[in-house]
């Protein structure tokens, strides 16, 4: 009989990053009994990582911005495969979800009267990010951290969990976890339960992400039975660090680009003026002169009587006009492109609005950005895909278990705009934590199935009863080596085949691999855990990406490089498991209504498709 310690709540919060605290800060409030699972320490969450601001239309640097075009904006930059329910609700609720970040403490950076500031990004028609210099996920992270240890919160800090425990009728009842310090095994009663647990861009070998991102919440949600949608749109940042080897991948906030950096290839050319699809020509500038004139009135505070600079196009753009750049011959020393903000700003302001990037670079590349440009390259950043879940309150297909963040999938489409991701936390962060409340609440509190716990925790030890076997942090670069090779920015249909019989073999290979058998501080263990993630991940991926035979976002196929203008236009790919084997079949989209649709000028849009 296997050992372990049980527990009792009305809603578990799996994960600490901005959508976890949110929601459990939002669970305490309505009177749930509450406790958070995190796998790092309290506030070492990746959202902390997220640096150039959040998305809002508060209206402070142009009073031209409102829901509607924000609605519009997100759409668009998703191309259309969001969900517009989604979509409406982020729009409008993400300014009082900020305002209320103010209310709590955040100190966001001021307008010379005295309004949090904004900033622009790409993909927004108007700047519209909520920052504090470049360091906003930080802030937002210490902001709710602080609102949630005043919120009577349990916190299991450095816990890894999992299953989900689940009744005769499918409801999540719970989950398992184990101590990453010492290997106690933990059993958690939970009449409903929350994921915010973050991508799963380490399975990439070049990503932004940080360690915790193995796909741990996708994966349960999974093995569970809940669905999955959009796994093909992987979102490669176009600016991540490309040199010295030891940072390459680490993150390029696009706030650099927001405050006027500009794009270069190994001939001085801003080659970003001749990748400006149709579809957002009339909302870029076409010549140099108008992009400094841009910068010009950004600098002196004006409101911007002239395009944006085409340094902004969506992430997606972007990346692939580097990609292509490098493939060309033109692309920088080690393999990038250049970007640019010392011949645009000043030192003191490069070091007042994006202190972090300064130090980051001077620290890490030796390289001074008052003076010299940054070398940069794509990165792993961002899963558009993940849980399906109910646009309203953000619960998944399986009753009683919730997701909100980046592990839910809907609001983004085939590609995020930028700074949507911090206001998507704490928007439906909050939306997840009411409504598991709300539904905890009239709830009775479930038994622990002691034979369902008792089979979770053989799984979790069995990796310590191995003989032989490789060293299971070999298999993990490997694996990651061949997803950024054959699953990467670029991708066509016989590679992604040779991928998933890849994956065979890694799934045969993680079965086997020995981490030893001490369950303390033993990061081979994790490893060894984390593999089996990756692979159904990593599948899921690469399956839906096979099948999407068309070019759309984060998503590029070489052998099908143009957007489909039929079924793909309009379809979503959902993802289940089903005796162990990870399935796939299509789903047409709903579409907004005509009050939504006539926001939405799809012409341009279809114009290039055709």
């Amino acid at each position: 009989m296997m050992e372990y310690k049980s527990h009792e709540y009305d809603v578990i919060v799996i994960g600490a990053g901005g959508a976890g605290l949110r929601a459990a800060i939002e669970a305490a409030r309505q009177g749930a009994r509450t406790a958070i699972i995190c796998k790092s320490l309290l506030g070492k969450a990746h959202t902390v990582m997220a640096e150039g601001g959040a998305a809002a239309a508060l209206a402070n640097a142009d009073s031209r911005d409102n829901w509607q075009t924000h609605f519009k904006d997100t759409m668009k930059g998703g191309k259309y495969l969001n969900n517009w329910q989604m979509a409406e609700i982020h729009a409008k609720e993400a300014p009082n979800r900020i305002r209320e970040l103010e209310q709590w403490g955040a100190v966001f950076d001021r307008t010379p009267g005295g309004l949090t500031n904004q900033r622009n990004f790409g993909g927004h028609t108007y700047p519209r990010l909520a920052h504090v210099g470049d360091s906003t996920g930080l802030e937002i992270i210490r902001t709710l951290q602080e609102k949630g240890i005043h919120s009577g919160l349990d916190i299991f800090m450095e816990y890894t969990v999992r299953h989900l425990l689940q009744d005769d009728e499918g409801n999540c009842t719970g989950c398992v976890a184990y101590d990453r310090v010492d290997g106690v095994l933990h059993a958690y009663s939970a009449k409903t339960t929350i994921l915010a647990t973050g991508g799963i861009t380490r399975c990439w070998s070049v990503c932004s992400g940080s360690w915790e991102y193995t796909g741990d919440g996708h994966a349960l949600a999974l093995w569970a039975g809940a669905e999955l949608i959009d796994m093909e749109f992987v979102q490669f940042h176009p600016t991540g660090m490309v040199w010295p080897p030891s940072v390459r991948g680490i993150l390029v906030t696009e706030g650099v680009r927001g405050e006027g950096g500009v794009l270069k290839n190994s001939e001085g050319v801003r080659f970003m003026f001749d990748n400006v699809p149709d579809m957002f020509k009339g909302d870029h500038a076409e010549t140099e002169e108008e992009s400094t004139e841009w910068v010009r009135q950004v600098v002196a505070g004006e409101i911007a009587s002239v395009r944006r600079p085409p340094e902004l196009l969506t992430r997606d753009v972007v990346a692939k006009a580097i990609n292509k750049e490098v493939a060309e011959g033109r692309g920088s020393t080690h393999g990038g492109a250049y970007l640019d903000i010392a011949s645009q700003r000043s030192a003191e302001e490069i070091k007042a609005k994006l202190p972090s990037m300064y130090h980051q670079f001077k620290e890490l590349a030796g390289v001074d950005i008052t003076l010299e440009p940054m070398e940069v390259g794509p990165t792993a950043h961002y899963v558009m895909g993940g849980v399906r879940v109910d646009p309203t309150t953000q619960e998944s297909t399986i009753p009683r278990l919730y997701a909100a963040g980046e592990v839910a999938s809907g609001l983004h489409g085939a590609n995020r705009l930028g700074g949507n991701s911090l206001s998507d936390l704490i928007v439906f962060g909050q939306r997840a934590g009411e409504y598991a409340a709300k539904a905890a609440a009239e709830m009775e509190q479930p038994a622990l199935d002691t034979d369902q716990v008792e089979a979770a925790c053989r799984d979790i030890m069995e990796p310590l009863s191995r003989e032989g076997g490789e060293n299971p942090g070999i298999i993990y670069e490997a694996m990651r080596d061949m997803m950024q090779e054959k699953v990467g920015i670029i991708r066509s249909g016989p590679i992604l085949e040779e991928a998933l019989k890849d994956l065979d073999e890694f799934s045969t290979r993680s079965m086997s691999a020995n981490p030893g058998n001490s369950t303390v501080f033993n990061s081979g263990w994790h490893q060894a855990l984390d593999l089996k993630n990756m692979v159904d991940i990593s599948r899921a991926c690469t399956l839906a990406a096979l099948t999407r035979t068309e070019s759309r976002g984060g998503h590029t196929r070489e052998d099908h490089p143009e957007p489909d203008t039929g079924k793909w236009s309009h379809t979503t790919n959902v993802i289940w498991m089903q005796d162990g084997e990870v399935k796939i079949r299509q789903e047409e989209l709903d579409q907004p209504p005509p009050e939504l649709e006539k926001l939405l000028d799809r012409s341009k849009a279809k114009k290039e498709e055709e």
